[in-house]
């Protein structure tokens, strides 16, 4: 129970949804039978994405009619003014769907004004797997039918880490490229998954630290944090504010954290 709130019982629902997302949306993943457009952000968006929200909404509305739900493609709905509100992707990585790159998720985040994002659930058909976790609930991942429960890794010096870093335009306008080149460099080895998986990765121990891009939004972020956190991770901004609700967000197994924020900060 979380503030008078069945958080098991909300994360039933929002595996179930997401069920049902998945059952949509990877069949079309699959034909590719769909039609590109682009938003005023320069950012592709498909009939796919517009048609799972859709669905995701109304089901979290028909199941929790005192909440609100808010969207990426279609805005708020249910109550506006709840204090939970659930928010929801439909499709994170639509870039890497419409080119055929499995890389994409369903993301399905509870939130309560005051405490932020305390339930996620991220589901990705076209990479077999799918995680979730919160506050009380433990951090989860189901894979290739097994499923497992995940916490971050023990390694405490970035000589031996395992990074990721997106980077962006948005980095180069804030000056901090050559920081975060530096910091790769100073780390065992570097990638670039890019969207929700460097977090999920993270969150398994299976990478140590990842620096996502410049521009992420509370739609990108709501379902991760809550997961990472109950992986027993860190999840902030490149301040070091622990939010969902601002335009950059590192991930770490915590021992990292403080190295990874100076290294932007130097």
């Amino acid at each position: 129970m979380h503030a008078g709130r069945d958080l098991a019982a909300d994360l039933a629902l929002a595996l179930s949804v997401a069920d049902d997302a998945d059952a949509y949306t990877l069949p079309r993943f699959a034909d590719r039978d769909f039609t590109v457009d682009w938003k005023t952000n320069r950012t592709e968006v498909t009939e796919i994405d517009r048609r799972a929200e859709t669905m995701i909404i109304e089901q979290l509305v028909r199941g929790r009619p005192d909440d609100a739900a808010f969207g990426e493609e279609h805005g708020l709905a249910g109550v506006p003014d709840a204090p939970w509100r659930w928010i929801v992707d439909p499709i994170d990585g639509t870039s890497g769907f419409v080119r055929g790159i499995p890389v994409w998720a369903t993301l399905i985040a509870l939130t309560h004004v005051d405490d932020g994002a305390v339930l996620g659930v991220v589901s990705a058909p076209a990479l077999g797997s799918r995680w979730w976790g919160g506050v009380g609930l433990g951090a989860h991942v189901t894979a290739r039918g097994v499923t497992r429960q995940i916490a971050v890794s023990r390694v405490a010096e970035l000589a031996d880490a395992q990074v990721n870093v997106t980077h962006n335009h948005g980095w180069d306008a804030l000056g901090l490229s050559r920081n975060l080149v530096e910091f790769q460099l100073g780390a065992r080895r570097s990638r670039g998954v890019g969207d929700f998986w460097q977090h999920m990765l993270v969150a398994e121990g299976a990478m140590d630290v990842a620096v996502d891009a410049v521009g992420v939004a509370p739609y990108d972020l709501a379902a991760l944090k809550p997961i990472v956190e109950a992986a027993g991770g860190t999840f902030t901004d490149r301040h070091g504010v622990a939010t969902h609700e601002h335009d950059t967000a590192i991930s770490t197994n915590g021992l990292l954290h403080a190295r990874v924020l100076a290294a932007l900060h130097t």
